[in-house]
């Protein structure tokens, strides 16, 4: 790989575990789970945690390692490069515990940070709904306080991690009078596992084309109670606000999720076009071949350079709404395109469903709709680009 120049020892460092654990631990999973549409085995996420992958990022007060965005990011292309899901499951915990780290009072941090970080206690973001998507404030799932205790009625789309998890950092509505102003994030708490707590909390899976070995959910709350205490930040009305200030760290962190898995691709298809023969000779000595090779290869550069260039800015502390949603965009985008040209370059082979390369194209369908969708991107970077210079 190239990008070296804006990388330092310690992020080389964890690279090169990430590369080695994939190496020796990965290898031939992620095709195990997805055919049979399972889970990561619960051996895989033990050692992830003990490599501290799940609190890479989050405070070393709180057991985590205190370690930059750019570090995570080097992990997770190293993990999706071995299956999309290895390199998204870390996520669920660095994305609630910063949120919770930066939000949340000390008695919530003490209480959650240490077995998130450690990768013991699995959370889950529950955001989406029927009517909020890319319109992430139209929240309508409501909590009405009844002394210590809120009260929760309505539902939650695409839950990813909803059966492991052990808390749901779920966003409700406890004020009409704002629409932004009026949501507030909520930890669910509830026993690891599919039974969720019947009847007031239950979940339905849903099975997706792709992106296996995390399973999603819709979940129904009827009059299900959380203690006040589980309130994050303990302050009503803050949710929007805690919500968009993960954007940036969690659109970046996506763009290397992106770039693994567009890297696995690219190597399949490199390896396939170099021993399939037609016509008397390899398939990569034909010029078709080799311009689409030499594309694929040029675009997951660029974009690793897009991103790293993103992270680098975040952990300066600078302001990289801008950065961020421009890595996402192309990353996705070039995943997905990528993904496509790997299975293309493997003929009809490539179209069988066994076949590690189908699976990089069906989990490629995701990228250019997770984690706010293309054009929610772009938006995002016109409105960088165009009305601020009205």
């Amino acid at each position: 790989m190239s990008n070296e120049s804006v990388l330092e020892e310690h992020h080389l460092e964890f690279r090169e575990m990430a590369r080695e654990f994939a190496t020796k631990r990965l290898d031939g999973v992620g095709t195990k789970i997805d055919l049979a549409d399972g889970r990561i085995p619960d051996e895989i996420m033990a050692e992830m945690g003990r490599l501290g992958f799940f609190g890479l990022t989050l405070p070393e007060a709180y057991g985590g390692l205190g370690q930059d965005l750019t570090s995570m990011c080097v992990v997770t292309e190293e993990l999706a490069a071995a299956g999309l899901t290895f390199g998204s499951v870390i996520h669920r915990n660095s994305v609630c515990g910063e949120l919770l780290a930066r939000s949340g009072t000390e008695e919530q941090k003490q209480r959650f940070l240490p077995g998130l970080a450690s990768g013991e206690l699995q959370s889950s973001s529950s955001g989406t709904e029927p009517e909020a998507g890319s319109d992430a404030a139209n929240i309508k799932t409501r909590a009405v306080r009844d002394g210590d205790h809120y009260v929760l009625n309505g539902s939650k789309q695409w839950t990813t991690n909803a059966d492991r998890a052990g808390v749901l950092f779920t966003y409700v509505r406890t004020s009409d009078e704002s629409k932004h102003h009026g949501i507030s994030l909520l930890m669910v708490e509830k026993e690891p596992g599919e039974q969720f707590v019947p009847p007031t909390l239950t979940g339905t899976h849903l099975p997706t084309a792709g992106y296996h070995g995390m399973h999603s959910y819709s979940l129904y709350f009827s009059d299900h109670r959380v203690p006040v205490a589980n309130l994050v930040g303990g302050v009503e009305g803050q949710g929007f606000r805690q919500l968009m200030k993960g954007y940036e760290s969690a659109r970046i962190t996506f763009a290397f999720r992106c770039i693994g898995l567009a890297r696995a691709a690219y190597e399949s298809a490199k390896r396939h076009t170099a021993e399939r023969e037609q016509f008397g000779q390899s398939l990569d000595r034909f010029q078709a071949v080799r311009f689409r090779l030499a594309d694929m290869a040029t675009q997951i550069e660029a974009a690793r350079a897009l991103g790293l260039m993103a992270a680098r800015g975040f952990d300066s502390g600078r302001r990289v709404d801008l950065e961020a949603g421009m890595a996402k965009l192309f990353a996705a985008e070039m995943a997905h395109k990528v993904a496509w040209d790997a299975l293309y370059l493997h003929g009809g082979a490539g179209y069988a469903i066994e076949a590690d390369v189908n699976r990089h194209w069906r989990d490629s369908g995701l990228l250019p709709i997770g984690e706010g969708t293309s054009d929610i991107q772009r938006e995002v970077i016109a409105r960088r680009l165009l009305d601020a210079a009205r």
